[in-house]
């Protein structure tokens, strides 16, 4: 009778650390909807069409370096279910496609939506969801204040920070410039203006002529001829892909040979620099914080093995030319490891959390020395830059890795 005392005993015992065992591996998975043990869905929001569909590669890069990692194996054992949806740089449609992406999808997170419209538009209803809206592809200052909205965060430099160091390049460099300024009217263009005020200083009385427009226009072929007129010996474009293509066009149609400063989203080689004519572009400057990956010099850089490898195998119709190609890339890259670190714990509160936990992450296309950082207070991703200067075929890079100085405000 006592033996088998002992052993129903022994058996209770032996279901109750069974059960604790198991409660405690059950404790260490936590999901939100859009996460499983098998899955993790990831919603999007890209202009495939409408004026700034040339940002469209950055999802369709998006989606084959998800397809790269799920073929590696996923995310600690989950694959990624990629949903991306198309809203024309359009407010009104990109929040009836994050509605979309939260109520009907059920995604797990909102991951690097395009344009400053269009995230302005969603901004306010995906904290109100306390759904992450991670990594926004826009400099837009607004996108990076935790206190105010705590599911956002950006991940390029803040165009405030890029144009303060446009302005700490004129001051070094042209301390006397006459400054026309065109820029977007929204609030990309006008924080880049606002950066490049601040930046100057005492020194933004030197801006004598400053012209803004709509991106319903067809052409800006108008303002330029209006900047031209001012006298202006520097001439600063915060203009977008087509903006920036027809606005190079028209500078050298007028034969006027400013200094040339482009703000870094309309930069690109492959879609706005050819397209406008290399002839017309020598000597124009913008600021970097990737490699551009049509540049021989980094034929031989680690980081840029891996990209080439990956276009070779996954996005062979892509434009390595691109900077958006090389954009894609890196925040896709940048997601992932948002993603490891919250290992077992894919709540949309540790999601935001691991993404405010970055430390000297280095995705493989940054330019070296351009490391992500980020914390509870900071949530400006990169904030360095570099100057550099268009010749030939390709940017060459100038002078030291800047500190735009928005991290941490």
């Amino acid at each position: 009778m006592l033996s088998k005392l002992k052993l129903n005993v022994a058996a209770v015992s032996a279901v109750a650390a069974l059960a604790m065992t198991s409660g405690h591996a059950l404790a260490q998975k936590k999901y939100d909807t859009g996460a499983t043990d098998t899955e993790i869905k990831i919603g999007n929001i890209m202009p495939y069409s409408g004026p700034a569909s040339a940002y469209g590669v950055i999802g369709k890069m998006e989606e084959a370096y998800f397809k790269m990692i799920n073929d590696q194996g996923g995310i600690n054992g989950r694959k990624i279910t990629f949903i991306t949806y198309d809203d024309g740089y359009s407010p009104p449609k990109a929040v009836e496609q994050a509605r979309k992406l939260v109520e009907s999808d059920e995604v797990l997170l909102i991951f690097g939506p395009l344009g400053t419209p269009s995230n302005s538009a969603i901004q306010k209803y995906l904290n109100a969801k306390k759904v992450p809206q991670l990594f926004v592809a826009t400099g837009a200052t607004k996108f990076g204040e935790p206190k105010e909205f705590p599911w956002t965060m950006g991940w390029q430099p803040a165009y405030q920070s890029e144009s303060r160091v446009y302005a700490k390049h004129l001051l070094a460099t042209k301390p006397d410039a006459k400054i026309a300024i065109l820029y977007q009217n929204d609030d990309f263009g006008k924080d880049m203006l606002k950066g490049l005020k601040d930046g100057l200083g005492a020194k933004a009385s030197q801006i004598i002529a400053e012209d803004s427009y709509e991106v319903s226009e067809p052409t800006i072929d108008s303002h330029i001829i209006k900047l031209k007129a001012s006298g202006a010996d520097v001439f600063v474009s915060f203009t977008t892909p087509k903006f920036a293509a027809q606005a190079i066009k028209k500078v050298a149609e007028l034969g006027w040979k400013p200094m040339y400063i482009q703000s870094n989203v309309g930069a690109s080689v492959g879609s706005v620099l050819k397209p406008a004519g290399f002839e017309n572009a020598q000597g124009i400057l913008s600021a970097a914080y990737a490699k551009d990956g049509a540049d021989p010099q980094w034929d031989n850089d680690e980081g840029m093995k891996k990209f080439y490898a990956f276009l070779a195998k996954y996005a062979p119709d892509m434009n390595k030319a691109d900077g958006s190609v090389v954009y894609g890339y890196g925040q896709a890259q940048t997601l992932v490891q948002v993603l490891k670190q919250a290992g077992d714990n894919l709540t949309r509160e540790n999601i935001m959390k691991q993404a405010a936990s970055l430390k000297d992450f280095v995705p493989d296309t940054l330019l070296p020395g351009v490391k992500i950082n980020t914390s509870a207070t900071d949530f400006y991703p990169i904030d360095q830059l570099q100057i550099m200067q268009f010749k030939g075929e390709k940017y060459e890079l100038q002078g030291p890795i800047i500190t735009g100085g928005m991290g941490g405000s």
